[in-house]
C-alpha cells in the first residue's frame, strides 16, 4: 500500500530527529505523527509490513477513528473508507488514555468511545499480535479451503436463467447441466447454471448442437486472448480453465459479504453443485465446518484480521482462515457444535416452509433486529457451542471478551508452533589454512 511509505517517512524523520538532540545532549519531547488514510492499513495482509516496523522500534498507537467514508466533494458520495491513526514514542501511562473514535453508519456522525490502555494494529483494544498470512492452516482441526473453479470461457460454458430452457432442452447438454453457485449466488438465491464437460466424450459433444456450439464459443475465445496461458487452454474447450469442484460435501464460503450481516453466510452444498471461483470451498461431511464459520466467533476474526472490499468483508484463505486460531476440541465439544449447527439450518428450512417458497440468505441475515427469532436463537446456541469450544466458560458476552480469546488462543497456537520446530544446527566454523 502506497499510504504506508508516508508513515515510514514520518516515522524516520522523527526518530532522527530525537537522536540528533540526544547526540547534542538537548532535551526533546518526543514527536507523534498521524495520518488519514484508506482503511486497507489496517486490514489483512499489509498490516505486518506497516505495524511490525513501527511497534519493533518503539511507537505505538495514541488515538485511532476507525473505518469511516470519505464523501467525494463533487458527488457528496462516500468514494473511498478511511481511517485516522496517530502513533506516539512517549510512555504509555497507566491510566486507559488511548482515544477511539467510531463514524455510526446509521446517523452519520463521530462517536468517541471509552479510552482504553492501548490498540493494536487492528485498531481493537488487545496485544500487538500481527496475523502474517500462511499457506497451511495453524489448526490441525479444520482442512485448507481452496478457491472454487474458474471457467475462463467467455460465458459460452455458463447457462443463465433465459438460457436454461433452451439447454435443457437438448438431451445431452442436459445431462451435463449442473448449479453453478458464485458469491452473488449463494447469498441473494439466485438460479444459475453451468455446463458441467468432465467426463463427456467427443462424440456426446458432437452430437449436441448446443454442446458443439457452446464448446466452439470456448475455443474462440480462448484463442484470442493476449495470454500464452489461456490459449494453451483452447485444447481442453470442454473443461473449466481451472477445476478444483469438492467430489463430497463441502461447505461454499462466498469471497466478499456485507458487512451488515450479523454472520458470514455460508451454505452447504453437494457435489454435484459447481463453486465458482467467486466462492471458496472446504470438504464438509458432518457440518462441522458450516457450524464453525456460521458463528459470532468466526465474523469477529473475519472482521478483526480480514481485508474489505470499501466495507464489505472479504474472505481469504491465507490471511483470515489458516490463521483462525481453533484449540484441540474434545469429542463431546464438536458434537455440540455440530448439532447446534443443524438447528441453524433446521431453522433456515422453517423459513421457507412458511414462506412456501426459497427464501434468500441476504433476506435472513439483513440485520440482527430482523432475524427470525427462531433462526437468532439457534444462532445463539451455536454460538454458546463454539465460544466454549474456543475456550470461554460459556457464551461471551460481547464481541471484546471474543476478541480476547482469539488473540489468546492465536499467540498459544503460534508459541506451541514455534516452539516444536527443530533448533538449527550452529555454524561449522570454516578452518583457515597456515
Amino acid at each position: 500500500d502506497f499510504a504506508t511509505a508516508w508513515f515510514a517517512k514520518a516515522a524516520r524523520y522523527l526518530k532522527t530527529l530525537q537522536e540528533q538532540a540526544e547526540a547534542l545532549k538537548v532535551k526533546v519531547v518526543p514527536g507523534d505523527f498521524a495520518f488519514v488514510s484508506t482503511n486497507s492499513i489496517v486490514q489483512g495482509q499489509p498490516v505486518p509490513s506497516l505495524f511490525g516496523p513501527l511497534f519493533r522500534d518503539g511507537w505505538r498507537l495514541k488515538f485511532a477513528y476507525r473505518t469511516f467514508p470519505w464523501e467525494s466533494e463533487a458527488t457528496g458520495k462516500a468514494a473511498v473508507h478511511c481511517v485516522i491513526t496517530g502513533f506516539t514514542r512517549s510512555e504509555v501511562p497507566e491510566k486507559r488514555s488511548v482515544r477511539v473514535f467510531d463514524y455510526d453508519w446509521s446517523t452519520r456522525r463521530t462517536v468517541e468511545q471509552e479510552p482504553v490502555h492501548t490498540l493494536n494494529a487492528y485498531l481493537v483494544e488487545g496485544p500487538n499480535v500481527l496475523v502474517e498470512k500462511r499457506s497451511k492452516p495453524l489448526s490441525s482441526l479444520i482442512p485448507e479451503v481452496v478457491r472454487g473453479s474458474q471457467p475462463t470461457d467467455g460465458g459460452n460454458l455458463i447457462v443463465e436463467v433465459e438460457d436454461y430452457p433452451v439447454v435443457a432442452a437438448d438431451p445431452m447438454a442436459a445431462r451435463y447441466l449442473r448449479p453453478f453457485v458464485g458469491a452473488k449466488e449463494l447469498v441473494q438465491g439466485l438460479e444459475r447454471w453451468c455446463l458441467w464437460l468432465d467426463d463427456a466424450t467427443e462424440e456426446e459433444i458432437a452430437s449436441s448442437p448446443v454442446l458443439s456450439a457452446r464448446v466452439a464459443g470456448v475455443v474462440h475465445m480462448r484463442v484470442q486472448s493476449t495470454k500464452k496461458v489461456t490459449q494453451e487452454l483452447a485444447q481442453t474447450p470442454h473443461l473449466f480453465g481451472e477445476m478444483r469442484q469438492p467430489l463430497d460435501p463441502y461447505v461454499c464460503i462466498p469471497r466478499v459479504v456485507s458487512a451488515n450481516r450479523p454472520v458470514f453466510t455460508v451454505k452447504r452444498f453437494s457435489a454435484d453443485t459447481i463453486a465458482s471461483d467467486a466462492t471458496f470451498t472446504a470438504l464438509d461431511p458432518d457440518g462441522f465446518l458450516f457450524a464453525l464459520i456460521s458463528s459470532s466467533m468466526f465474523i469477529i476474526w473475519q472482521r478483526t484480521v480480514g481485508g474489505q472490499l470499501k466495507s464489505d468483508l472479504r474472505f481469504s484463505n491465507t490471511v483470515v482462515w489458516n490463521n483462525l486460531p481453533l484449540p484441540e476440541v474434545s469429542e463431546e465439544q464438536r458434537t455440540k457444535v455440530i448439532a447446534a449447527g443443524r438447528k441453524v439450518l433446521a431453522a433456515r428450512e422453517a423459513i421457507e416452509e412458511r414462506a412456501g417458497e426459497p427464501v434468500s440468505l441476504a433476506d435472513m441475515y439483513a440485520s440482527l433486529a430482523t432475524m427470525d427469532p427462531a433462526l437468532r436463537a439457534a444462532h445463539d446456541e451455536l454460538d454458546s457451542a463454539v465460544d466454549v469450544a474456543f475456550g470461554a466458560t460459556r457464551r461471551c458476552s460481547s464481541e471484546a471478551k471474543r476478541l480476547e480469546i482469539l488473540f489468546e488462543r492465536y499467540q498459544e497456537l503460534t508459541a506451541a508452533e514455534e516452539a516444536a520446530k527443530p533448533a538449527k544446527k550452529p555454524r561449522a566454523r570454516r578452518r583457515t589454512a597456515k
